[in-house]
């Protein structure tokens, strides 16, 4: 089988490791070269990744050979320099049966291809405002891995990891796919079903291991995000008092639901802030305030800094034109 990860300025470098090492220890444990790997570029010389390593890629994309699966793995600002000339290439290569796909923020650069259409694509939990933001006609999966028509999407370096080892049971065998495993001493695999995991704010837990009236809570206000509900209402929703809500939360996660909620606001307009272009006016709408004013003061107590120098801050990260974000 051969691979082929494009990878783009700013990638993350986890996400290109976790696809070529397991796939080297296949081949090293099995005696056979059953898989082969090749690192793209869009053009010719060295591409740095967000930790400020390079890697001098294989080939171009117009010069790679053939490929059974082809994965963009970028930071979620990425872009093609000539989006006409790489979008015919990736055409030339679906013509081949090449399967596409992409890892992490890759899946911003796949999306605006426009290749996609509607199929369903895994986005990570923290890019996820941001993705609905500019591709609203997508469908977004929650899932590690979502393979949907002609396309692989995978939410981050792990889960590609995942990927890989289902690949290498796929062409030889759940012996030395399991043999993989304990080499990286990967503690379990996951189906592409399996949902990401996602963290409680401000606790040392995910959020799935909250009791059960706190997740019901917090799914009501994920869904609330634009429009706020009032806190009785949630509990009225999960079936408990609004005392009792208070007493439950503040022992799971140390903090109000009220305040818990705020959070969720502003981590998601984090998201807006840093992931896209949207006005920060806009920002404000779209996470449930009326004016600015009331946004601005809530997101620099949260984060120190106002949403401008925010997204300013984060431009000055950037890497030969991306930036240096979480794999």
């Amino acid at each position: 089988m051969s691979l082929g990860i494009l990878i783009f300025p700013g990638f993350p470098m986890a996400c290109l490791t976790s696809c070529i090492e397991p796939l080297r220890a296949a081949n090293e444990i099995s005696g056979k070269d059953a898989f082969r790997w090749t690192v793209i570029a869009e053009q010719d010389g060295p591409v740095r990744s967000s930790a400020g390593v390079s890697f001098a890629p294989d080939s171009t994309l117009s010069q790679a050979g053939d490929l059974d699966l082809l994965l963009l793995t970028a930071s979620p600002t990425a872009r093609f320099g000539a989006p006409s000339r790489a979008n015919a290439a990736l055409r030339r290569y679906q013509r081949h049966s090449t399967r596409l796909g992409a890892i992490s923020g890759g899946v911003f650069a796949l999306a605006r291809t426009g290749l996609t259409g509607d199929n369903a694509l895994s986005v990570h939990w923290c890019y996820e405002a941001a993705f609905q933001a500019e591709f609203a006609e997508i469908p977004m999966q929650s899932t590690v891995i979502c393979e949907d028509g002609d396309y692989t999407t995978i939410s981050g370096a792990s889960a590609a990891f995942d990927h890989m080892l289902t690949l290498i049971e796929a062409h030889l065998g759940e012996d030395i796919m399991a043999e993989v495993a304990c080499w990286f001493q990967h503690p379990y695999i996951r189906s592409a079903a399996a949902n990401q995991k996602t963290p409680a704010h401000d606790t040392a837990k995910s959020s799935d291991l909250l009791p059960r009236q706190v997740r019901r809570a917090i799914e009501h206000f994920a869904e609330h995000i634009e429009t706020p509900i009032q806190i009785n209402k949630v509990a009225e929703a999960v079936g408990v008092s609004p005392r009792s809500l208070e007493r439950v939360f503040k022992e799971a996660t140390g903090q109000s639901p009220l305040k818990y909620y705020r959070k969720m606001r502003m981590k998601q307009a984090r998201q807006l802030v840093l992931y896209s272009d949207t006005p920060v006016t806009e920002v404000a709408f779209m996470v449930g305030y009326a004016t600015p004013g009331a946004f601005l003061r809530h997101y620099r107590e949260s984060f120190g800094m106002t949403p401008i120098a925010d997204r300013r801050a984060k431009n000055s990260m950037r890497v030969e034109g991306s930036d240096a974000l979480p794999s």
